[in-house]
């Protein structure tokens, strides 16, 4: 039975320890994407998306800047959703709940984008609008970095219907084109300025994302790997174990026997010989 679940466990541990390494390797990989990303200068974000575009995974946080203004008549903010930065303040948010505002932009060749101006706190009533302070007003330029379409099965966040209004769970330019009078481009924009205007206090700007942790996925697979080298030991050691308990209850068996550690012929001790011990009868006759 242990030999069976040895067999069985090997196969299964070096498998994991494969899955944690490709894990690790993927992670290596997509912090490469996002660190050539973030050093790019920006490229307009016509040369990138288009409306019913799929943003891929190369341009994942791609710097990109727009021209045009801002539609605050179609804002609207999403729901659950922290700052992302380790700040403790109102204006920082932390880890606070809260919303991501999200208000389209009018590109100036008359298609529009969707852009993340940032996190607001949330306020006592969840199914109230938020205040939210406006955006700079008349024609202006932001850069930000692109991000493809949130679905439930890449965010793992679900959507949700009978929301309040101007309230969404997922940033999708699929989505909200219904509710747009021009057609949105693909994917929507993190913004990270705003010219003219700077960089505003609120909403508060989200983080650059990480990209230069790797996380424990390379140790897991070691682990995994150390694992399946240990069950053979292990079996080794057990079946060694095992063979010395045979052995020594043998031992035992065997002190238990006669003088010479064999017994009589009806189970008793025998004369020393390794025979039957003759009756005293037969001795005095012979005499």
């Amino acid at each position: 039975m242990l030999t069976l679940l040895g067999l069985v466990l090997i196969p299964v541990m070096i498998r994991l320890g494969f899955w944690q390494l490709h894990r690790h390797e993927h992670r290596v990989a997509n912090n490469k994407i996002i660190a050539a990303a973030l050093k790019a200068a920006p490229v307009p974000v016509e040369s990138v998306t288009r409306p019913g575009f799929r943003v891929p995974h190369e341009d994942l946080y791609k710097a990109v800047s727009a021209r045009g203004r801002f539609d605050t008549a179609h804002e609207v903010v999403a729901r659950h959703r922290t700052a992302g930065n380790g700040g403790t303040g109102d204006d920082a948010g932390g880890q606070q709940i809260g919303y991501h505002v999200i208000t389209p932009f009018v590109l100036d060749d008359g298609r529009a984008v969707l852009v993340n101006r940032g996190w607001i706190a949330g306020g006592d009533d969840p199914a109230a609008f938020p205040r939210i302070p406006a955006p700079p007003s008349g024609e202006v330029t932001v850069t930000g970095r692109l991000r493809p379409d949130e679905t439930t099965g890449a965010t793992g966040i679900r959507d949700r219907r009978g929301l309040p209004a101007r309230q969404i769970m997922l940033i999708s330019s699929v989505k909200l084109a219904k509710q747009m009078q021009q057609p949105l481009v693909g994917g929507y924009l993190e913004m990270v300025s705003v010219s003219p205007g700077g960089t505003p206090k609120s909403p508060a700007l989200l983080p650059e994302p990480d990209h230069s942790s790797i996380g424990p996925h390379l140790a897991y697979a070691i682990q995994w790997w150390l694992f399946s080298a240990m069950v053979p030991v292990g079996w080794v050691v057990l079946l060694r174990r095992e063979r010395a308990e045979i052995l020594a209850a043998r031992a035992a068996k065997d002190d238990a026997g006669g003088p010479d550690g064999r017994d009589g012929p009806d189970g008793g001790p025998g004369d020393g010989s390794g025979g039957p011990r003759a009756p005293e009868g037969s001795v005095h006759a012979a005499a």
